[in-house]
């Protein structure tokens, strides 16, 4: 049986999610790596899809897809995060380089094709002077 760690801690002997897994395999630490990694990305591209934007569409059909993707969306942030409670340091940097990955391409403007309409290219006003 595996210790459950409280801190930070640095290894590829953790478990991260399930019982068991991924063990003391080098191989199936770095799977898991990659696997918080695109769980993580693919949570952004939920969060900056299309359909979860709504846009004009008012209709229940597409209410329903829009709670269906939310929920989805919502569901892989908490995988990550419980995978992150894992406490283990390469787990918390892969979650986190995914979440920056694809904000990079589904969130951020670098790779948006620039827009004409003001509104929605520039950020909210937050106020501050500063």
């Amino acid at each position: 049986m595996m210790m459950m760690h409280m801190t930070f801690f640095w290894g590829k002997n953790t478990e991260v999610l399930f019982s068991g897994w991924p063990g003391t395999s080098s191989g199936m630490y770095a799977l898991c790596l990659i696997v918080v990694f695109f769980l993580a990305v693919i949570a952004e591209w939920l969060a900056h899809s299309r359909i979860l934007r709504g846009g004009d569409a008012t209709s229940r059909v597409a209410g329903i897809a829009q709670t269906g993707v939310y929920t989805l969306k919502t569901g892989l942030s908490y995988i990550v995060m419980l995978a992150v409670m894992s406490f283990n340091g390469g787990v918390f940097i892969v979650a986190i380089a995914g979440y920056a990955v694809g904000f990079l391409l589904f969130g951020s403007t670098a790779f948006k094709k620039p827009s004409h309409d003001q509104k929605t290219t520039l950020p909210p006003s937050s106020g501050c002077v500063c």
